[in-house]
């Protein structure tokens, strides 16, 4: 009894010197970040380093920088595999699949054409080398469109043997990323932003209208009206291209990271964050997007595509990444914190125990585990934290680095709009 008492007293902010010693030397577990309606499924790594990836059917093609063409098997989300690959590459950077062949930017080679209908068994049949360094690639009809360092290189493929050049513009950043829907074809333009340039006779490709933006553009993905940009460190840009020969900025979201990629489908664009990993944005109102749903890769998310589902994003130094976003988690999140703001799991633990929480307003977060003399035995976090959901785990070791014993143990969340306490049981 008398224990509880002092525990209540601790939890009610009486000051006992038990309960405030704070640790000099306190280790902390790193935030994980990882939203409630994002969840890891699968991974498979690659030799190189994984820029871009292209979905279809049952099969996730990479570019793998020196590791070529990675194809890798995702029919089942859980256990990826890598089904075959093609090494005969300079240095991968951007693929796009179409039919049974698959068209490579090599950067220094150019485009690379390689026969993917057995995908266990790619052999390359025709390459073209581009002018400058082929950073990414886009295939409409009898021709692929490579962003091509200094400007868009228009190649006919229809004998893919044989492909050659048909038309080329020039343009004034570096080119970094093509989007072709119908006669236009949208530049990410790196330095200077979005590029339409007017592609309706491909022999003679002229610049339709552009629209700056504040970062480094290197990716864009037309939906409707509306081009979406990966710009760099100045996150996501939307610009309305009703008008191909007057588009304009009309919302943005500025992500944590350094976008590289950006793939939309219905309401949501997925982009690629870098080190932030994978960042889902509600776009539902392009004036006004939002973030709704986040991952951070254990690699720099470079490439990002959406099919059956999932998210698959090339997750540069750790391969290929496949997570699955649950919208209706949005609404299941705010429901159960709406209960309480912190809880954990699994309850009771045997190794780790993952601790989630929502903060509302930035500041100063502490998460404490106390045992049932008050005495804390470790503190997890202490720092300023951003206004969203997080998740930490706990391993079931003090500050200095030794196992507790098993028994039942609190851990306590104080933050600017939380003082809450719960029970846990470690049980080994």
């Amino acid at each position: 009894m008398e224990i509880l008492i002092i525990w209540l007293l601790i939890i009610s902010g009486v000051p006992l010197e038990v309960a405030t010693v704070e640790r000099q030397n306190a280790g902390y577990a790193p935030l994980l970040s990882e939203s409630l309606n994002v969840r890891f499924l699968g991974s498979c790594e690659t030799p190189g380093s994984a820029c871009d990836i292209f979905v279809t059917g049952e099969y996730a093609y990479i570019a793998d920088e020196v590791g070529g063409l990675r194809i890798i098997d995702v029919s089942i989300p859980q256990t990826p595999f890598e089904a075959g690959c093609y090494e005969s590459l300079d240095y991968a950077l951007g693929v796009y699949v179409s039919g049974t062949y698959a068209y490579v930017a090599d950067e220094v080679p150019g485009l690379k054409i390689i026969d993917v209908s057995a995908p266990a068994n790619p052999f390359g049949t025709g390459h073209y080398d581009t002018p400058g360094y082929a950073f990414g690639v886009y295939v409409s009809g009898n021709y692929a469109y490579v962003a091509d360092d200094n400007g868009l290189c228009i190649v006919d493929i229809s004998n893919p043997s044989n492909p050659f050049q048909v038309g080329y513009y020039e343009t004034t950043g570096w080119t970094y990323g093509v989007y072709v829907v119908g006669n236009y074809a949208y530049v990410a333009d790196y330095y200077n932003g979005l590029r339409i340039i007017d592609v309706s006779d491909p022999t003679t490709p002229f610049l339709l209208g552009y629209c700056d933006t504040p970062g480094k553009a290197k990716s864009v993905y037309v939906s409707g009206n509306y081009a979406y940009i990966a710009d760099g460190d100045s996150g996501l840009r939307i610009i309305d291209v009703t008008n191909p020969q007057n588009p304009f900025p009309v919302g943005s979201y500025d992500t944590p990271g350094s976008t590289s990629d950006v793939y939309v489908i219905g309401d949501y664009a997925y982009v690629a964050d870098g080190l932030s990993g994978v960042r889902v944005i509600d776009i539902s109102n392009p004036e006004n997007p939002e973030e709704v749903g986040y991952y951070d890769t254990p690699g720099s998310a470079s490439g990002v595509y959406v099919a059956n589902g999932y998210i698959y994003v090339a997750d540069y130094e750790s391969g290929l990444q496949i997570y699955e976003f649950l919208p209706i988690g949005i609404e299941y999140a705010k429901e159960k914190r709406a209960v309480s703001s912190i809880y954990a799991e699994p309850n009771p633990f045997s190794s780790s125990v993952r601790i989630r929480f929502n903060i509302t307003k930035v500041g100063d977060v502490r998460l404490r585990i106390y045992n049932l003399n008050g005495t804390c035995v470790r503190t997890v976090v202490n720092k300023i934290v951003a206004p969203g959901g997080y998740i930490i785990e706990w391993d079931g070791r003090d500050d200095k680095g030794k196992e507790v014993a098993n028994g039942v143990y609190f851990y306590r969340l104080e933050a600017p709009d939380v003082n809450e306490v719960k029970k846990i049981v470690l049980k080994r």
